[in-house]
């Protein structure tokens, strides 16, 4: 079969590698949709994505969807023929979670996840014709839910993890800062979490478009010199920029919360603090989710459309050129899906 492999830094290519065999407890899905994230297009830029370096070719993609086309012993109430995605994380080691952090299982200590190279041998991701699961994994798509729509079911329950981090959205005003795949996914998880109001931020027009497109009252281009709104109740910070953060801390009022899920540098970073002591500023981090890519498949069934987010669309085989548009902003991309079969 065919898949989509990253060797090393700038070595992305399309090989032919075994098909998968379908084991007890796992289920062979036919993959039809995948999309790019940002980590994808960090291992082909750099052959790392955070503290996770690339040792051996791997198969990128996490956020995948496709049908069931084979069923192993054990597994019950998955059919074939079946429309799914894929929950990609596997808990790793006899651990204990800190009773704090009772049902958190994003914060385990060790977690595989498709497509990363974090452990040695690697996890092998989902842009291939074919990839077996285990049918805990698997999250049949509702009725009425595309396999293409479903291929946004992860990147959007990251989204709705970080404004469930940001406690009750009821009646709030929202500012997204950074309208990337996962700013404009979140602007419309504030919308259906209850925000009164919802505004966007970016240094470009196209990802701006799009957050409106999925429920943003009003947005601002920073590189136009746009003045930001004041006094706002929450602030999802989407970009992953330090130089943001000073910024973030003064537009959110005083008692105000802001939600880290944009990605920042594994090192050391200069940013502007003072507003977080003296307007007692709450800054919460956001990794992932639990199980939101089941919130995700829920809103969607309810008519929560979402994909607008998607900009472009490539067959497997042009590989190389979908993630050279996903890391080109000024291609006006957003979400890059590849069509796997």
């Amino acid at each position: 079969m065919k898949a989509v492999v990253v060797h090393a830094a700038n070595d992305l290519r399309v090989d032919e590698v075994p098909r998968p065999q379908c084991r007890p407890g796992h289920v062979l899905v036919a993959m039809e949709w995948g999309g790019i994230c940002g980590s994808d297009v960090a291992y082909v830029r750099t052959g790392t994505s955070g503290t996770a370096v690339l040792k051996d070719p791997l198969i990128l993609g996490h956020e995948v969807s496709g049908r069931v086309t084979e069923v192993g012993d054990d597994v019950v109430d998955i059919r074939i023929g079946q429309a799914v995605t894929v929950h990609p994380a596997t808990l790793v080691g006899q651990h204990q979670l800190h009773n704090g952090l009772a049902g958190r299982t994003n914060l385990w200590p060790q977690v595989r996840y498709f497509g990363s190279a974090a452990f040695d041998p690697h996890e092998q991701g989902g842009f291939s014709e074919f990839r077996a699961v285990r049918a805990d994994q698997v999250r049949a798509l509702p009725e009425g839910v595309t396999t293409r729509q479903g291929a946004l079911a992860e990147p959007f329950g990251v989204a709705l993890h970080a404004v469930a981090r940001a406690g009750d959205l009821a009646g709030a005003t929202v500012l997204v800062n950074g309208a990337g795949p996962i700013g404009a996914l979140a602007v419309a998880a504030a919308r259906a979490r209850g925000a009164r109001t919802v505004y966007a931020t970016d240094l470009v027009d196209a990802p701006l478009r799009i957050a409106r497109q999925l429920g943003a009252d009003a947005t601002f281009n920073i590189a136009a010199s746009a003045t930001l709104p004041d006094d706002v109740d929450i602030v999802i910070e989407a970009s992953g920029s330090p130089r943001a953060i000073g910024s973030v801390f003064q537009t959110v009022r005083r008692g105000g919360t802001v939600v880290q899920v944009g990605n920042l540098p594994a090192g050391e970073i200069s940013a502007a603090l003072g507003q977080l002591v003296t307007r007692e500023i709450t800054y919460t981090g956001s990794y992932r989710f639990v199980d939101e890519i089941s919130d995700a498949l829920r809103l969607m069934a309810e008519g929560l459309d979402v994909s607008a987010a998607i900009t472009h669309e490539f067959p497997l085989e042009e590989a190389s050129e979908a993630f050279a548009v996903a890391a080109d902003r000024s291609t006006g991309s957003s979400k890059v899906l590849l069509k796997l079969s």
